[in-house]
């Protein structure tokens, strides 16, 4: 389907682009009467070219010219006019103008034969007419008042003289007026526009100018060929007290015997809007298509629509229903018919709105700027929807606003929909063809229906379904815009289940922005950022912690798995600065190298703001709602919007925390075959739900590729068995720890207590032995197999052995057989032994002497060079005899300011042996004289 701008043509007015104003389309009866106004109102037949009789013109327009023709059936002598759309109330007296002052005539003027056949009339009657504009009437010689401006006009002097002497100061009775009637030899038609200003201009003439229209009602009653018509205002913008009262006697005294005529659809405001912007609607056979296309889309939706546009009654087949639908769409074309009936339906009960001018004055711009840029911006639909209004046009946003009344709403159309800055553009950055600003559109329709949000209007999904759905749109699309939308939005706010309004009134999201707005960068958000990143690593956390080092030195160096969460400021992005600071700290602590460098476990944040900006937007929800608390806030705040700051708090604090987890995602281990001696690990995207903590998160996925383990088996050590070792099958307890720290071997959480602990097993159930070397290094000394160990005694040291199973039995078998006694001589091949001539006594063991026990002690002074040595060698000869007891005291020197910081590093280490309770670190001052 083409686009509407390149099937119509629009009037030459529109197409220059002239800057439309509500008077520019506004009729100044006045300057009619004068031969004064512009030639499309002065001259009738131009006039009536650009008419369009509606159905409550063609009404008001038959009562009085058959009243005028002397017949009293189905007419009235006094009408008033309502402001309605189309045929405005001006617009009804000029028209009533002219035609009366043509005569038979009028039935050559446009669209007038049809209007006399319907009015069941052969001819137009010529009357005399008399018209009283208030906002342009002042007194004057010959015209001290009103009614005798009026009877001038109809009958001349003749018709003053009739109202006699007094009619210059009081108004006529109603047989003066009669006389006044007569003296015109003809029918007459007087016409009344703004009243109620004449009334606040004049206030002392009010009341007789109000008696004046009330022996007026009754005269022309009584009168054949006579006709009055007044104009009356539905509403006044800014009335005060007085003003109400006035036009309530005014109305009082007219509706008396006179007859509204209120009536109108969207078929005929889009011919009234035809006539004065369209010079040619392009080829009917395109309008039909384009009409039945949308016609049958709103059927195939309908339960998703606004009923009165598809409702079928029991009495109409579903195919009828739709070609009335689609003749709607014709009739309208090219606009949307909710486009031109949103005025109808909603704006109409705006004080401000002038229902004629007004709309035209928005259309008319409206189409103006669509066809001028069209190739440029305009989105290429078949049909005008409301969608599609230019609010970022300045002009044109500001008869918007002149309408609405409402110049508030400016700010709230430039915050959420108008404008590149607009929250509304923000979200249609990547929408493309026939969702292209499908956000800005759904706002505007918002705009439209709810009428800017004045009289508590809302602007409901089936609203907006209808106004912007089309063959390319599915309804759900305008649903979810609408959702997000009012999700970021400052000034749009949803109503009840499905209603959506925008007001001059920020919603509590704005007044989040500006608050976010003053954050501080360094001194609120930053400082905001680390206190959460270290809040949600340390809950739970699994192994040690280290944050934000500035420096190599600033990571402890300890056999212990540890995870060191690297600043908020750092970003992975792998091969610059960060990359070589986590390599060369992991590798080296300070200038000399890491003992442990496996033991490090970094995680880095990806790169990006979106921590940033989640904890900026939650800091900024806590300061609202400390406010709402404190009642700093509220008064301009719904209560529903206040009692839900507390929620969208904790959903914005739950959002910083999700980001945390989601941001801090890369995780870097030691790997001497890797790249820059890292390895990678990308943890994906994560949740705050979706695991125990962020150290648990992180040693997951050690353990998923292989890195971490809890335990290691026998078997793994004996396929990693390094070669240098394999002759004779024994791996020093030194270098096995130092595998498992350097990332030679599989990492573990606490190497030191798992490692005691798996050999004391694997020993036990003779999977290895343990080993110490002899004092000289020769051989093995002592030997465990198949037999308990404490694990107290398992030293890490160079002196200490890992065997092999096989070795361990050899060793074991060895020192048997080494150990057997020699077998006993055999009593015939053995000499005697010849006495020695000395008598040898038996020798007798005392029983006594045999069960009593010795006790050793080794005292003396030991050297620091053979601490480790003792322990491996005199120790264990020791241990399982009775009531081994070791009572030790290490003494040393120190300088007294140095003295109480190693006090307490002695008495930490003491604590982590678990020996507080038999060791006590005392602290004694040296006297002087020492």
């Amino acid at each position: 389907m083409n686009p509407w701008y390149r099937v119509v043509t629009l009037r030459h007015e529109v197409r220059e682009g002239r800057s439309f104003s509500p008077d520019e389309f506004a009729i100044a009866l006045e300057q009619v009467i004068a031969g004064t106004a512009p030639e499309d109102y002065r001259d009738p037949a131009q006039f009536f070219s650009r008419t369009y009789f509606t159905r409550a013109l063609t009404d008001h327009a038959g009562m009085v010219l058959r009243r005028l023709s002397g017949r009293t059936s189905n007419t009235a002598p006094v009408l008033t006019l309502i402001t309605q759309f189309g045929g405005g109330k001006t617009h009804t007296l000029t028209a009533l103008y002219h035609l009366a002052k043509a005569g038979p005539g009028a039935a050559q003027l446009p669209g007038v034969s049809e209007l006399l056949t319907e009015a069941d009339l052969g001819a137009a009657p010529a009357a005399r007419v008399g018209v009283f504009v208030g906002n342009a009437w002042d007194p004057s010689d010959g015209h001290e008042t009103p009614w005798i401006d009026l009877v001038r006009q109809l009958a001349g002097e003749q018709g003053v003289a009739a109202l006699g002497p007094t009619a210059a100061t009081t108004p006529p009775g109603t047989e003066a007026l009669t006389r006044a009637f007569a003296a015109a030899n003809g029918p007459v038609l007087l016409l009344f526009d703004e009243v109620l200003n004449f009334i606040n201009r004049y206030q002392q003439m009010a009341d007789s100018f109000l008696a004046f229209i009330q022996n007026l009602t009754v005269a022309v009653t009584g009168t054949p060929f006579a006709a009055a018509v007044i104009s009356l205002p539905r509403s006044q913008v800014e009335m005060t007290d007085r003003d109400l009262q006035w036009q309530e006697r005014i109305t009082k005294v007219v509706r008396r015997v006179g007859k509204d005529l209120i009536a109108h659809d969207e078929s005929e405001i889009s011919e009234v809007v035809r006539r004065r912007l369209f010079e040619n609607l392009g080829s009917n056979r395109t309008r039909k298509r384009v009409a039945r296309t949308y016609a049958d889309w709103c059927f195939e939706h309908a339960a998703l629509l606004p009923p009165e546009w598809t409702t079928v009654d029991t009495a109409t087949s579903g195919s009828k229903g739709r070609d009335r639908l689609q003749k709607r769409f014709e009739a309208c074309y090219p606009f949307h018919p909710s486009t031109l009936s949103v005025f109808q339906r909603k704006w109409r009960a705006l004080s401000q709105f002038q229902q004629t001018r007004g709309a035209l004055a928005m259309l008319a711009q409206w189409v103006s700027w669509a066809s001028r840029d069209q190739f440029r911006q305009a989105r290429n639909e078949p049909l005008i929807t409301l969608g599609s209004a230019p609010l970022h046009v300045p002009g044109f946003r500001a008869v918007v606003l002149g309408q609405l009344g409402e110049s508030r709403l400016d700010a709230a159309i430039g915050a959420d929909l108008a404008g590149e800055t607009a929250r509304a553009a923000s979200l249609d950055v990547d929408t493309e063809g026939s969702l292209r600003d499908i956000h800005r559109r759904v706002g505007t329709a918002v705009l439209f229906e709810s009428s800017g949000g004045q009289v508590d209007r809302s602007a409901h999904l089936p609203e907006l379904r209808f106004a912007l759905g089309e063959p390319q749109v599915d309804t759900a699309s305008v649903d979810n815009a609408a959702r997000a939308l009012e999700g970021v939005a400052f000034f749009v706010r949803k109503t009840g289940a499905d209603g959506y309004r925008i007001h001059y009134r920020p919603t509590l999201r704005k007044v989040v922005n500006d608050r976010r707005a003053s954050l501080d960068d360094e001194m609120d958000i930053k400082p905001a950022i680390r206190q959460l990143v270290e809040a949600e690593f340390k809950r739970g956390a699994p192994i040690p912690l280290s944050f934000f080092p500035e420096n190599s030195s600033a990571v402890p160096e300890s056999p212990r798995l540890r995870l060191v969460v690297a600043d908020p400021a750092w970003e992975w992005r792998g091969g610059d600065e960060i990359e070589e600071h986590i390599s060369n700290w992991t590798r080296e602590r300070g200038r000399s190298p890491r003992l442990y460098p496996a033991s490090l476990v970094w995680c880095v944040r990806k790169p990006g703001r979106e921590l940033h900006h989640s904890v900026e937007l939650s800091l900024a929800w806590q300061r609202v709602s400390r406010e709402v608390s404190l009642g700093v806030l509220g008064e301009e705040f719904s209560k529903a919007d206040r009692a839900n700051v507390n929620n969208l708090t904790k959903e914005a604090r739950d959002n910083a925390r999700d980001e945390v987890w989601g941001a801090y995602r890369y995780v870097l281990v030691a790997d001497q075959t890797a790249p820059n001696h890292l390895k990678i690990i990308d943890l994906g995207a994560g949740h705050a739900s979706g695991s125990a903590s962020l150290g648990g998160r992180v040693l997951a996925a050690l353990r998923s590729e292989g890195l971490l383990n809890d335990s290691v088996g026998a078997g793994y050590v004996e396929r990693h068995w390094p070669p240098a070792f394999r002759e004779k099958w024994a791996w020093p307890l030194a270098s096995l720890r130092q595998s498992f720290l350097d990332g030679s071997l599989t990492r573990l959480i606490d190497p030191d207590e798992v490692i005691r602990k798996q050999i004391g097993s694997w020993v036990a159930n003779g999977d290895f032995g343990l080993a110490s070397a002899d004092p000289e290094g020769h051989d093995f000394g002592r030997l465990w197999y198949h037999q308990p160990i404490g694990q107290e005694e398992i030293a890490f040291e160079s002196g200490v052995f890992l065997l092999t199973r096989d070795k361990a039995k050899e060793i074991q078998q060895n020192r048997a057989t080494a150990l057997q006694p020699p077998e006993p001589p055999d009593p015939k091949t053995e000499p005697q032994a010849q006495p020695s001539g000395v008598d040898e006594q038996p020798t007798f063991v005392d029983q006594h002497q045999a069960a009593r026990k010795a006790i050793l002690a080794i005292d003396g002074a030991l050297p620091s060079e053979v601490w480790n040595r003792f322990g491996r060698k005199i120790l264990p000869k020791l241990h399982g005899k009775e009531e081994l007891n070791i009572n030790i005291r290490l003494q040393a020197k120190a300088e007294r300011s140095l003295a109480d910081n190693l006090k307490a590093d002695l008495t930490r280490a003491v604590e982590e042996m678990m020996l507080g309770d038999h060791l006590q670190v005392h602290l004694e001052d040296v006297p002087e004289t020492q």
